[in-house]
């Protein structure tokens, strides 16, 4: 058996020899070990990742799905199924990198369609193989590229989901992160709240009657995220994420349907 690097564990190292060499160790799964010990995230190196059950390519490099993500877009999906799934569904994944949000919601809801807005136009193609990949039909899916909701002027939603770069310019990230993953998807000014109030500034005028926002945020500063919401006349709900920090907030005009099922 191939030696692993000390700095490579052995979980990943098997995670690798099975989802990208079938459990053949070739020549080059042991030059992938070395991108491994160098620090390259694992789901760059096998080029995919899970996610509510599908597979998520990364081929453009987008912001790897995190675990928080797939937590508060299964509530999503549940919230949607629960309420709204008789209704044709327009949703807009804003930000949408990999497109893992939208794909999810649209493996998940048959009558949702899906709207995904990337400022960086490399993402495009990748969304379109994550389309494809997971057997949703081209005919539910636009693909637009520009800044926030510039491509969808005159456009509103049931739903915004969104998972926006909100890290702070002052904090320290791991190596791994900063070196491999794309920054303008994690750092968001001085605060990190740069994008946030963007968002907020913009969100009534693309929802529908009921719609809703539904935005990932940094728990050191949720709160001050929720009050940005509050101050553009939305009524929120903020929600602990798996791991029991302030991570999710849900904003709307009118709050008529509440979450409730989610973690508080």
């Amino acid at each position: 058996m191939q030696s692993i690097p000390s700095s490579v564990s052995r979980q990943d190292a098997a995670f690798l020899l099975r989802d990208k060499y079938g459990g053949k160790e070739t020549e080059a799964y042991r030059q992938d070990l070395k991108r491994l010990a160098a620090g390259e995230p694992l789901a760059y190196i096998i080029g995919w990742i899970p996610f509510l059950g599908l597979r998520i390519f990364l081929d453009a490099r987008p912001l790897i799905p995190r675990p928080e993500t797939e937590w508060w877009t299964e509530k999503l999906i549940q919230y949607l199924q629960k309420n709204l799934s008789k209704n044709p569904l327009a949703i807009l994944d804003l930000g949408a990198g990999s497109g893992a949000i939208g794909c999810a919601i649209l493996a998940a809801l048959p009558r949702a369609r899906v709207t995904f807005v990337d400022k960086e136009a490399r993402y495009a193609q990748t969304i379109e193989k994550n389309i494809a990949t997971n057997g949703i039909a081209r005919a539910r899916v636009t693909i637009r590229t520009g800044d926030l909701f510039n491509p969808v002027a005159q456009e509103k939603f049931d739903i915004v989901a969104t998972n926006p770069p909100y890290i702070p310019l002052s904090r320290t990230i791991p190596l791994s992160v900063e070196k491999y993953e794309p920054l303008e998807a994690l750092r968001a000014g001085e605060d990190g709240l740069a994008l946030i109030r963007r968002i907020a500034q913009n969100a009534r005028a693309h929802l529908r009657a009921k719609g809703q926002v539904w935005v990932e945020v940094d728990s050191a500063h949720a709160r001050h995220a929720e009050k940005i919401f509050r101050a553009k006349g939305m009524e929120t709900e903020l929600h602990r994420d798996l791991y029991g920090r302030r991570r999710l907030i849900i904003a709307a005009t009118n709050l008529s349907r509440r979450a409730s099922f989610l973690i508080h």
